[in-house]
């Protein structure tokens, strides 16, 4: 049938051998339009070509067989357990699939069916005949053959790469499949072009229909490999192009041009009680340089913690107060928001700067008059800043601290509280290079490097549970000599499920037991705020020596005397949430010591703990955990608002990542408004996938 590109935007319950019911089914996956069920790719294919006979399957191998059920035997061992037994005959011979513990298999196996298995090859020891000797152990299955389970004959026709793709109850592999190649063959020439031609033909990509067909129904590798690269490289223009359509928004709309002078500088050195080290000046001369331009600035400051984000973040604030403009300071938690409040107002004593906290717990009506009203220079809140309520009297600057805590929206309210104020966003998530540029390309980059004079590296050493007692000796010690320590774990109460100590428990047996002569406290994020307050107050005065808490510490406590830290069950951290616990030790002149106790039992486990013991580096540590993890704890797409990839990744694909940041920069930098005809399915794209974030974005 001939369709134009408006057709896959239809439901895709028009698509062949869908209908209302299977529309239903379809949707749970995810999949409303016929353009989702040609996205809709496989998670990985089969390769039937690689097809033998039971005869030939190879006992220490994985082999991919077809035969018929002769025998289904499910021998019971107790609740869920079991053992299920499939027997499985071609015209070369017999073997037996096993599964152990998945009694909930039987049901699915009936004598006759035609199935196809792929696993382990073994030997069956008790064997009773040279016909029986191979099992294949917990192996994959499919039905095929058999009109019930949706599923069709083995032939030289379908011996091929066969998909397989994600499913919900009710829907089979053998009725996906049909459906998936109906909406290729009567919709596929129709799916939008939104590569220009002259892109596709500089990186040498196949046309939008082509990689379709290829990406669902390859006949070969190559094809595969052709289709995938032309469709990750797609996917990644259409989320460079939002990039660079968004930092071209932020450089082109009217801001406030700051006036900055050498009384200025004068005022903030005299302010200050410490020196700014090379790093923290020469990220506050970027800083001051974009807010003296009329463009509104839009900055990352990234830097290790306890490298003096915070003092450089102020700096910029005393500018906006400097030209009678307020600032916001956004922070994820209230305790952080807290601790930003008294450090500032520590900072800022005998100063004539105003200072405001909003928090869920604060005053807030009196506050909120106040800021109205312009009787507040520097605004410190949690998300409650940026509520509907939130009037500013003129609003020059927003300072996001902890930028992946937040989400794109959450950011952008705030921007949209002001007219188009400056936004500085802080990171002590070091961003790795190879993803800097690419993924916050609509951000400026300022980075500090070192950390201040006269701060030690932490040094950081792994215990196993048989060495606790001794990791509690040596805080033991440090205390006695007049220093803190903290104890951090992962939960407040006990949990029957985990096998977790918690902070509860913890500081009662710590408080009771093993230091009966020091003062325990305990912080968790279930208690008040006053609460969290009075305890964090207690801290900081040196009233109690060892803090037990919850990783509500993880920012927002600085307290110099603190030189332990011991984190019990460290192998259930990230290894970037541990880096930012280390981070709240070490900030005096005292020798710091980070005592990671836990037993890990993975390969992963065991690699984050290593690289912790191995360096501070948080710029190698967020390469690293790059590695281990993917981009989820350092971009986490979902919790910024922005749409999954489906197929592409963000670090094994880097190449066509750079290739589309590249490409996408010049599209918007020749026509910024995606205005040309060329342009237009891939400015309808844009819309479609940002359609709640046009306010960021800047098309619509």
């Amino acid at each position: 049938m001939d369709a134009d590109t408006h057709d896959v935007d239809r439901s895709a319950q028009y698509v062949r051998g869908v209908g209302p019911r299977r529309a239903e089914l379809l949707e749970r996956l995810g999949i409303q339009t016929i353009c989702d069920l040609l996205y809709f790719f496989p998670r990985k294919y089969h390769d039937r070509r690689n097809l033998v006979t039971i005869a030939e399957a190879e006992p220490g191998s994985e082999a991919m067989v077809l035969g018929d059920v002769t025998q289904v035997n499910l021998r019971r061992r107790g609740r869920g357990k079991g053992v299920l037994t499939v027997h499985v005959r071609d015209e070369s011979g017999q073997l037996r699939a096993v599964w152990f513990n998945q009694n909930y298999l039987g049901d699915r196996f009936s004598a006759g069916d035609t199935l196809l298995l792929w696993g382990p090859v073994r030997e069956y020891e008790q064997a009773k005949n040279e016909e029986e000797r191979l099992e294949i152990i917990n192996p994959g299955f499919e039905h095929l053959g058999t009109e019930e389970h949706g599923g069709v004959a083995l032939t030289e026709e379908t011996a091929r790469m066969v998909p397989v793709y994600p499913l919900t109850e009710g829907l089979s592999q053998g009725q996906l499949r049909p459906i998936i190649h109906a909406a290729l063959d009567d919709f596929g020439a129709a799916a939008p072009e939104i590569v220009p031609e002259p892109l596709r033909a500089r990186r040498k990509l196949p046309p939008i229909g082509e990689a379709l067909v290829h990406a669902h129904f390859p006949e070969t590798l190559e094809q595969k490999e052709a289709a995938k690269q032309r469709l990750v490289y797609e996917e990644f223009l259409l989320f460079e192009t939002a990039v660079a359509l968004r930092r071209h928004v932020v450089k082109t709309s009217p801001g406030i041009a700051f006036k900055t002078s050498t009384e200025f500088d004068r005022r903030v050195r005299k302010l200050l009680p410490f020196k700014l080290t090379p790093s923290q000046k020469t990220a506050a001369a970027e800083i001051q340089e974009d807010m003296r331009s009329p463009a509104p600035m839009n900055r990352l400051l990234q830097g290790d913690v306890g490298s003096g984000k915070t003092a450089v973040a102020l700096v910029a604030m005393l500018l906006a107060t400097a030209n009678q403009c307020q600032s916001a300071i956004m922070a994820p938690t209230e305790v952080l928001a807290e601790q930003h409040h008294r450090r500032l107002r520590a900072l800022l004593e005998g100063s004539q700067v105003r200072l405001g906290l909003l928090t869920g717990s604060s005053d807030r009506r009196e506050m909120l008059a106040q800021i109205a009203a312009g009787d507040v220079d520097i605004i410190i809140g949690t998300h409650a800043v940026i509520q509907a309520d939130v009037t500013f009297h003129r609003l020059g600057l927003v300072v996001i601290d902890e930028q992946h805590k937040f989400g794109v929206m959450q950011r952008g309210r705030l921007r949209w509280k002001g007219r188009s104020p400056d936004v500085l966003v802080m990171t002590a998530t070091p961003i790795p290079r190879t993803l800097g540029l690419t993924l916050f390309g609509d951000l400026d980059v300022s980075t500090i490097r070192e950390l201040p004079p006269g701060r030690k590296p932490v040094q950081t050493r792994l215990v196993r549970p048989r060495g606790l007692s001794r990791a509690y000796k040596f805080i033991g010690k440090e205390v006695s000599a007049g220093r803190q320590a903290f104890v951090v774990c992962p939960l407040v109460e006990q949990s029957e499920a985990l096998d977790l100590r918690s902070a509860v428990e913890t500081a009662a047996e710590l408080d009771e037991q093993v230091f009966p002569d020091h003062n325990v406290g305990l912080l968790h994020g279930r208690m008040t705020a006053a609460e969290k307050e009075q305890v964090m107050a207690a801290f900081a005065r040196g009233d109690v020596d060892v803090l037990v808490s919850t990783i509500v510490i993880e920012v927002g406590i600085d307290v110099a005397n603190a030189t332990v830290m011991c984190v019990l069950h460290a192998e259930r951290f990230g290894l970037a949430q541990l880096h930012q616990l280390r981070g709240r030790i070490g900030r005096g002149p005292h020798q710091a010591t980070c005592l990671l106790c836990g037993d890990p039992k993975s390969d992963d486990a065991r690699s984050r703990l290593k690289i912790l013991c191995d360096t501070t580096d948080g710029f190698r540590i967020a390469e690293e955990d790059l590695k281990l993890r993917g981009t989820g704890e350092l971009f986490g797409t979902r919790q910024h608002g922005l749409p999954d990839v489906r197929i592409g990744d963000f670090v094994e694909d880097i190449e066509l990542l750079e290739q589309a940041r590249d490409d996408a920069a010049e599209l918007i930098a020749d026509d910024p408004a995606l205005e040309r005809p060329e342009h237009a399915a891939l400015r309808q794209r844009l819309v479609h996938v940002y359609r709640d974030r046009l306010g960021l974005i800047g098309i619509g």
